[in-house]
């Protein structure tokens, strides 16, 4: 099971060690170490225990609640209330992971105030230990006021999907020269408002090279090649379970939806044949008990009083 502690290492008495709450300054000092990051996404509390237990070290509540859970054709339509109700159901189920609240549309972009209030409410509501925040050089003051503010902020450039409409569609970027350098000089504005790791999302690989090296924060790459200090995907594309489609930087780990589908077929076969339930699957009684129901329920009934 998923447990914290201030401290961790020998144990006492004989007792198996308690793992040590992942910190903002641990993820930092992995880089220092040359130690890679893997983060993954997860939008429950069943979902996030099983990424604790695989001692998975962040967990990033992502937007992409709004496609992968909601049914949303994008993230846009995704509220801070959707948001903070699936982050604390993240909390419950792992605590030991850093764990990030991925700030919606329109939940920031009105200002540093309505941004303060919407990541307080991821910490304060949800139990996350920082927030992520999508854009380039305009957000710098934001990530800004909620690093002087005690928030802790990962920031992401590169494809933002807030604005898939705006950039239209889900598309690489940063690929000519231009684009490039005012992506790292974004990334390079960012860590010095105080952010600290930054999401690359699809861009090319030699982009995000530079990047890394440039900056003493992590890196975290979906879509930008090996050279990131780690790497993210969505639970739904690790484990088979978003159908057919499979973007181009996914591995898929496993084809659950498959073993779903199959599972699902045969519950609604025996459901239909009869065979489901069984004995095996159902409740019984004592035989005097029963009996003692069937002798009361020939009984003539009582008359009822006027």
């Amino acid at each position: 099971m998923d447990t914290q502690h201030p401290t961790a290492g020998s144990s006492y008495g004989g007792a198996p060690a308690i793992a040590k709450k992942v910190t903002v300054p641990d993820v930092v000092a992995m880089k220092r170490d040359g130690k890679r990051i893997p983060l993954i996404t997860a939008y429950d509390g069943a979902f996030a225990r099983l990424g604790a237990e695989a001692r998975i070290e962040v967990i990033l509540v992502g937007d992409s609640l709004g496609m992968f859970v909601l049914g949303y054709a994008n993230t846009v339509p995704v509220t801070m209330d959707d948001m903070v109700r699936h982050a604390a159901a993240v909390s419950r189920g792992a605590s030991r992971p850093l764990l990030i609240g991925d700030m919606p549309f329109g939940s920031y972009q009105t200002g540093p105030t309505d941004a303060l209030r919407n990541a307080a409410r991821f910490l304060k509501e949800a139990g996350m230990d920082a927030v992520k925040i999508e854009g380039g050089e305009e957000t710098v003051d934001t990530v800004r006021v909620l690093v002087e503010n005690g928030i802790s902020v990962m920031a992401h450039v590169g494809l933002t999907p807030q604005r898939v409409a705006q950039l239209g569609g889900f598309k690489t970027q940063a690929k000519s020269a231009r684009a490039a350098r005012r992506l790292i000089e974004a990334a390079v504005a960012l860590e010095g408002a105080g952010a600290f790791s930054i999401v690359l999302e699809s861009i090319p690989a030699p982009v995000a090279a530079i990047v890394s090296e440039r900056l003493a924060i992590p890196t975290i790459g979906i879509g930008a090649g090996p050279d990131c200090d780690g790497q993210v995907l969505v639970l739904h594309d690790v484990l088979g379970l978003y159908g057919d489609f499979k973007p181009k930087f996914a591995k898929r780990y496993a084809e659950i939806g498959a073993q779903v589908e199959s599972a699902l077929r045969a519950f609604d076969a025996e459901v239909r044949d009869g065979t489901f339930p069984d004995a095996e699957h159902s409740f019984t009684m004592k035989e005097s008990e029963l009996d003692a129901l069937k002798q009361d329920l020939v009984k003539p009934a009582r008359p009822k009083a006027v």
